[in-house]
């Protein structure tokens, strides 16, 4: 069995994989492109695996437990703005690359969040990534997963063949959510402001996530429709504080995405907030569907702001003035 035979939903990128491979067409460079808790990670690991592996079930164990030195991960600090720096990118990544493969046919370098580790405001690391993929040696193979590609420098995008990834379908969200042990009531509410994300469906799922993250955007709501500019200077400085800001921005743009649905006459069953209907039909009523639609713009370029390490406080700031301002 092919380990990318475990990749649920994807089937277009799998598809495009196994076609390069049976044709010996694998590109040196990828750049897995889609929302974040899609499979982007499990598929590049599960491509590497069916390589180096083939199928032997040792190799498969060594490459699970991160011991294999042609299968090597290498994800964002911890620390700091998680950006790897250039000195570790030259001195104890791509040496690694000259003298690759080591113990199999081919190896494969998978950057998960390349965005965040190769960000175009800090480009040192990224043009010397941007080198070797220049000159790629043979069987060597670089993956890059990222949820904003836009974020990476042309020049390194220009240079990875993309593979896109959609979201996921609510029955494989089902799914996951049961596998993990979440309990039935929260699956179905999780999974509606979840945008087929299942990263975001699990920390939604988590104790209580969904009511109190229901509750803030509830109040948020409030807090733009009274006049005056101190309520919401003190709800921006509060929302700076929260460990949990961009679950807490994705769950209001998923508020304002169903606003703008209902401000449409849709109906509001498969609404990420369809529990609470007929709250949705009266706060709708007084805002525009356009008006809807971009406060949901508004608060994605706030979220890409803050990615990008922009003041969470200036961010928030002018995020809740400029939804007072869109009716």
């Amino acid at each position: 069995m092919s380990a990318l035979d475990s990749v649920r939903a994807q089937d277009g990128a799998v598809l495009a994989l196994t076609r390069a491979r049976e044709h010996g067409r694998l590109a040196s460079a990828y750049l897995f492109d889609g929302p974040s808790g899609v499979g982007k990670e499990l598929t590049a690991l599960a491509l590497a695996t069916d390589i180096v592996a083939s199928g032997d079930p040792h190799i498969v164990e060594r490459i699970e437990l991160g011991a294999h030195p042609d299968v090597r991960v290498f994800g964002p600090r911890d620390e700091g703005r998680r950006n790897i720096q250039v000195e570790v990118l030259r001195t104890e990544i791509l040496p690694l690359a000259q003298f690759a493969p080591f113990e199999a046919g081919a190896t494969f370098f998978i950057f998960p969040e390349a965005d965040v580790s190769f960000p175009v405001f800090q480009p040192e690391a990224a043009n010397a990534l941007l080198k070797t993929l220049e000159e790629p040696r043979p069987n060597v193979h670089f993956i890059l997963t990222s949820e904003r590609p836009d974020s990476l420098l042309p020049t390194i995008r220009s240079r990875c063949q993309r593979v896109r990834f959609g979201r996921l379908p609510q029955a494989i969200l089902c799914d996951i959510l049961r596998s993990q042990g979440v309990p039935e009531d929260c699956i179905g509410p999780a999974i509606a402001l979840s945008g087929g994300r299942a990263d975001v469906a699990l920390a939604l799922a988590s104790d209580g996530a969904v009511e109190a993250l229901s509750a803030l955007v509830f109040s948020i709501d409030d807090a733009i429709r009274t006049p005056g500019p101190g309520v919401l200077v003190e709800l921006a400085e509060q929302l700076a504080r929260r460990d949990d800001l961009e679950l807490a921005l994705l769950t209001l743009q998923s508020f304002y995405r169903d606003l703008a649905a209902t401000s449409l006459g849709l109906p509001v069953e498969g609404l990420g907030f369809s529990e609470r209907g007929e709250e949705l039909n009266e706060r709708a009523a007084p805002i525009s569907p356009t008006a809807a639609a971009a406060r949901v713009s508004l608060i994605h370029d706030c979220v890409r702001s803050m990615q990008k390490n922009a003041n969470k406080q200036v961010a928030l700031d002018s995020l809740l003035f400029g939804l007072r301002n869109l009716r």
